[in-house]
């Protein structure tokens, strides 16, 4: 009896190794932070050779930023599927997604690079204008979650004040288990926002 074995196409090895760097960088960006993180690091833990790691990401820089975007692009496509699943949820339910969304390791991942882009030039214009449009993408989703008019007077603040206190609360995580607070916080601020947006 022969075994055929099937070849997985070449365009398909691509996107599965990349896939392994690109998440070896966030798991090393989380665990050992921008200074810490190395290419040999990544191409190591992703089981990838060295030249294979430079010929897709070049430079330290190339691969951290398109790692910190593959994983937050995920977890903006997780709020997406939340609008579509929970279209109409209690305030409270939209407030623990978003906790959810900035105290993950992709956004701890994210603020290692924001960190290290303060005094990195180069960097700096790489983070920026993914930064602005992931933002742009959470204040539409958060929009869209909480189902609210951002024509009216105000409301588009709110949503920017929801949004910064989520991120906030994302930062405190990273020092310390922050849940139990965390919770109190965004209990407190659902009365707030339930009775601004009604």
């Amino acid at each position: 009896m022969t075994q055929t074995t099937t070849r997985v196409p070449q365009e398909e090895r691509t996107r599965l190794m990349r896939a392994r760097l690109l998440d070896a960088a966030v798991e090393l960006l989380v665990e050992k932070g921008f200074a810490g993180t190395t290419t040999t690091l990544v191409s190591e833990r992703a089981g990838v050779s060295r030249g294979a790691q430079l010929h897709h990401f070049p430079t330290k820089n190339d691969l951290v930023v398109a790692a910190v975007e593959h994983v937050m692009t995920g977890r903006d496509e997780a709020l997406r599927v939340a609008v579509r699943e929970h279209r109409g949820a209690k305030v409270r339910g939209v407030l623990e997604m978003l906790a959810d969304h900035f105290t993950s390791p992709g956004f701890k991942a994210a603020l290692e690079l924001w960190t290290a882009a303060r005094t990195d030039p180069d960097l700096l214009a790489a983070v920026a204008p993914l930064e602005r449009r992931l933002g742009r993408e959470a204040h539409r989703l958060t929009v869209e979650l909480l189902g609210v008019d951002e024509a009216r007077k105000g409301m588009r603040e709110m949503i920017q004040a929801t949004l910064d206190l989520c991120r906030g609360l994302g930062l405190a995580d990273t020092l310390s288990d922050d849940a139990k607070r965390r919770r109190r916080i965004l209990d407190q601020w659902a009365k707030v926002l339930e009775k601004e947006i009604a």
